[in-house]
C-alpha cells in the first residue's frame, strides 16, 4: 500500500511528510546494511547480492512502481528495473542507483560493525550508507512522502555491479533502451559538496586502468649469493612507478596534458585537507589549483602491489613483481588514448631491460553534462525549498562510466547527478557514515523535483540552475 497525500500538499506539509517518514528511512537502511552486498565473488557468496536485490525490488513495489523485476546484465548481476506510468502530457523521471557496495577492507580499522547500522555523534556508521544504499532509502522517503501524487512518470534502474566495474548495466542499456527511456534521468550516486550545500556533480573524470607485471629472473635468488648484480624485479617496478609523478607529485603520464586548468570555482585548500584526513605537516601532492589537480588533470594511483609481505618473507631477490595502477582522467581526454599512454609510458620507464606486461582493464570515458534546461530550473526550485539555498556545482574526481552510456542512448535526456554522499561520509573506506539530515532534505528536494518538473516540462528554462555559483 503507497501513502496517500493531498494532491495539493503544500510545501511545508511535504517537508512535514518526509520528517515523519525518518523512523522508516533508518529502519529501512538498517536493514539493507545488514545484507554484505559486495559483488565480488571471491570475497563474498552472490546470493547476498541477490537478497539485496529482492529486496530493493519489493521496496519500490511497495512504493508503487509497477512490473518491478530483476533483470540479469551480461556480467551476471541484477539490475531492479520498474515503471510507473506517467500521467497525460507529463514527463517521466529515471531514477538510478545501486545496491552493491564495496568490500568492508581492515574490518579492525571500523569503530562499529561495517554491516550493522550504528548511530554515533548523529551520524549512521555502515558500509553502503551512503554508497549507495543511503541514495535507494532517499528514492523511497520521497515517493512514499508524495503517496498516490506522483506528478510524473517514472522508470526504476538499481544496479549490482557498479562498484567491481564490469559494466552489467551498461551493456544492457543500448540494447533495452525503451525499457529506461526517461526526459530526465536522476543519476544517484554522488552528494553535496558538505553537508547543507545542495549539490549538482557536472563534471565526472574517466578512468583507466592496468595492471603491470615486470619480470627479471627466472626464479627468486638468495641475497646473499646474488644480491647486487641479480636484476631486482621489485626495484624495477618501483623505479617504474616513480617515474608517473614529478617530484612535487604531480602525475606526469608521457602523451597526456598533464597541466589543465579547473575553469570553475576553486576548493579551498584547508578545506579538502580536513575532508580527506590529511595528517598534519603532511603536504598535498602537485601543482596549481585544488581544483585543477582534481577535475582538470590526470591522476595517477597505485592501488595495490603484490610483492612478498614483510612477514614470512625471505632473504631473496624478488623475480617478478606487479602492480594495479588506476589513472583519472579529465573530461577532453579519451580514456582509451590515456590507458595506451600509460602502458606506453611504463614500458619505456623499465629499467635495466626488464621484461614487462601489462594488462588493461576496463576504461571509463569522462562525462560532462549541460545544466541549461528544465530538469536543472525545477532541481534548482526544489534544493532553494528545501535547502534555503540555489543548487551548486563542482566536479568529481570518481568515474561513472554509465552516465556517457545513457547520454549517448537518450541524447534528449538531462542528466543530474546529486545524492546524499560528501566528503564526512567516507565512502569506500572504513567508517563509512551518512549524514541522516542529508537523506532527509534531498528526499525532501527529489519530492519537490518531480512536482516542478512536472509542472514546467516544456517551458523554456529561466536559466537560473545554470547562474548558480560552482562550489567546491
Amino acid at each position: 500500500m503507497t501513502e496517500p497525500g493531498p494532491a495539493n500538499d503544500p510545501i511545508d506539509d511535504l517537508a512535514d511528510r518526509v520528517a515523519a517518514l525518518m523512523p522508516r528511512a533508518k529502519a529501512d537502511l538498517a536493514e539493507l546494511v545488514r545484507i554484505p552486498s559486495v559483488a565480488d565473488a571471491r570475497q563474498f557468496p552472490p546470493e547476498h547480492c541477490l537478497r539485496a536485490a529482492e529486496w530493493v525490488a519489493a521496496a519500490f513495489a511497495e512504493a508503487g512502481l509497477e512490473d518491478v523485476r530483476l533483470a540479469a546484465t551480461p556480467d551476471g548481476s541484477h539490475a531492479v528495473l520498474g515503471h510507473r506510468p506517467a500521467p497525460p502530457g507529463a514527463p517521466t523521471v529515471l531514477l538510478y542507483s545501486h545496491y552493491d557496495v564495496q568490500p568492508p577492507l581492515d574490518d579492525s580499522a571500523w569503530q562499529s560493525p561495517p554491516f550493522e547500522l550504528t548511530e554515533r555523534d548523529g551520524r549512521w556508521y555502515g558500509r553502503g550508507t551512503a554508497d549507495c544504499k543511503g541514495n535507494i532509502v532517499m528514492h523511497l522517503t520521497a515517493l512514499r512522502a508524495l503517496g498516490d501524487d506522483i506528478p510524473v512518470g517514472l522508470k526504476l534502474v538499481v544496479e549490482g555491479s557498479e562498484e567491481q566495474g564490469t559494466g552489467g548495466l551498461e551493456a544492457y542499456v543500448p540494447d533495452h533502451a525503451d525499457e529506461l527511456r526517461a526526459d530526465a534521468l536522476l543519476i544517484c550516486d554522488t552528494g553535496n559538496a558538505a553537508v547543507g550545500i545542495p549539490t549538482a556533480t557536472t563534471v565526472l573524470r574517466g578512468l583507466a586502468n592496468v595492471v603491470v607485471t615486470v619480470s627479471t629472473l627466472a626464479g627468486d635468488l638468495h641475497s646473499g649469493m646474488f644480491g647486487g648484480p641479480a636484476p631486482d624485479a621489485l626495484a624495477a617496478l618501483i623505479r617504474m612507478l616513480d617515474s608517473l609523478r614529478d617530484t612535487d607529485g604531480t602525475t606526469r603520464v608521457n602523451g597526456l596534458d598533464n597541466d589543465g586548468i579547473w575553469p570553475g570555482i576553486g576548493y579551498d585548500e584547508q578545506q579538502f585537507r580536513a575532508d580527506a584526513g590529511v595528517l598534519d605537516g603532511v603536504g598535498l601532492l602537485g601543482s596549481g589549483s585544488v581544483a585543477d589537480r582534481l577535475w582538470a588533470r590526470p591522476a595517477v594511483t597505485v592501488l595495490g602491489i603484490d610483492c612478498p609481505p614483510v612477514v614470512g618473507s625471505a632473504a631473496a631477490v624478488p623475480a617478478t613483481a606487479r602492480a594495479r595502477v588506476s589513472l583519472r582522467v579529465p573530461p577532453g581526454t579519451d580514456a582509451a588514448a590515456a590507458a595506451d599512454a600509460l602502458a606506453a609510458h611504463l614500458r619505456a620507464a623499465a629499467p635495466w631491460g626488464a621484461r614487462v606486461e601489462v594488462e588493461r582493464e576496463g576504461t571509463g570515458s569522462a562525462f560532462r553534462a549541460s545544466t541549461d534546461g528544465p530538469a536543472y530550473a525545477a532541481l534548482d526550485r526544489a534544493v532553494r525549498d528545501a535547502y534555503g539555498k540555489p543548487v551548486s556545482f563542482l566536479g568529481q574526481g570518481g568515474s561513472i562510466p554509465l552516465c556517457n552510456v545513457l547520454a549517448g542512448t537518450f541524447p534528449d535526456a538531462e542528466l543530474i547527478l546529486m545524492g546524499v554522499e560528501e566528503p564526512r561520509c567516507l565512502i569506500h573506506a572504513p567508517n563509512e557514515s551518512v549524514e541522516p539530515s542529508e537523506i532527509e532534505r534531498m528526499a525532501h528536494a527529489e519530492a519537490l523535483f518531480l512536482r516542478y518538473y512536472a509542472a514546467d516540462h516544456g517551458q523554456p528554462s529561466d536559466g537560473a540552475a545554470s547562474s548558480s555559483a560552482d562550489y567546491c
